[in-house]
């Protein structure tokens, strides 16, 4: 009886202490250069690769970007001509055809977006601002938390964007994001995959929810993206016309 005892309380012992191991074990590491996979990147509940379609928007957010797409139809305006950002989620769904780069800490994510230089800070624990210094802006704030080997990304304090191309939305959007690895494809890179669902009760009659998928770049490295450069060349060739002299 004691030998059955003590057996059971080793059983106990190691259960426990694998139990903690696996509690333990670091998260996966997302560190690299991330593209598209070669195949369509963004999908949803339809066929594989085939993105689903976005749910209705409400009547008054309908005819808002009604209003806005007639308002740049003729200029073609658009924020990126005045290196401007996308923002989220388009920031993030359309990564990869220019690539993405994420560098991983423990307390921080940051994700660097080649197209714009956009860049997403994705905050863990006590590396958090206080809710009063969480400053409102394309890209919003972002906390996040590991679910195992899943990276969660609850992101807010965004601002109005009617302007985004396919995913225009109120202020009042939230979006969360669930990262992770599916193996890798047939050129043995990584897979990434992130599952967003976007609320925006003021734009659309349902979530948002889409899935993106990017390929690992071995050795990858981000290109300059200088849109400002332009805007400043054109801005002192603009300065020379009106002075009359010839460009410095």
């Amino acid at each position: 009886m004691r030998h059955s005892t003590g057996v059971g309380k080793l059983a106990a012992l190691l259960s426990g202490a694998l139990c903690a191991g696996l509690a333990l074990a670091a998260p996966p590491d997302f560190t690299g250069v991330w593209t598209n996979p070669g195949r369509p990147a963004i999908g949803g509940a339809r066929a594989p690769g085939a993105p689903a379609p976005l749910p209705p928007m409400t009547p008054a957010a309908r005819a808002r970007v009604d209003a806005y797409q007639k308002l740049v139809a003729k200029s073609g305006a658009s924020p990126g001509g005045y290196c401007l950002g996308t923002g989220m989620p388009g920031s993030m769904l359309g990564s990869g055809g220019y690539p993405m780069e994420i560098i991983q800490r423990p307390d921080q994510i940051t994700v660097i977006y080649e197209a714009h230089t956009e860049v997403r800070r994705f905050y863990f624990g006590a590396r958090n601002a206080a809710e009063a210094d969480r400053v409102p802006g394309r890209n919003g704030y972002s906390s996040a938390h590991w679910e195992g080997e899943t990276l969660v990304v609850e992101t807010d304090n965004l601002v109005d964007q009617v302007d985004q191309r396919t995913t225009s939305h109120s202020d009042a959007a939230t979006i969360v994001e669930r990262y992770h690895l599916d193996g890798k494809d047939e050129q043995g890179r990584r897979i990434l995959v992130a599952e967003m669902t976007m609320t925006d009760p003021a734009f659309y009659t349902a979530p948002v929810r889409i899935e993106k998928r990017w390929a690992e770049v071995p050795n990858g490295r981000l290109l300059p993206y200088e849109c400002d450069e332009e805007v400043w060349r054109d801005r002192v060739e603009a300065l020379a016309r009106e002075a009359g002299v010839p460009v410095p």
